[in-house]
């Protein structure tokens, strides 16, 4: 799947646009910068993303 063709989602809370889309698919977490939609992506486990998440709801 091209990247452009993901479900790429953006925060509601982020008013400024200085934030991250994140795309949700079967096999992977894709991450990239709103102000560069062509750059670079980080891509995490579906696992790794859960715990990534789970450690910010800790805090």
């Amino acid at each position: 799947m091209a990247h452009t063709d993901m479900p790429w989602k953006k925060s509601s809370k982020s008013a400024s646009g200085e934030c991250v889309e994140v795309a949700i698919t079967s096999c992977a977490v894709h991450v990239r910068n709103t102000r560069d939609r062509q750059g670079p992506m980080l891509i995490f486990s579906p696992a790794d993303w859960q715990e990534f998440i789970d450690e910010i709801k800790k805090a």
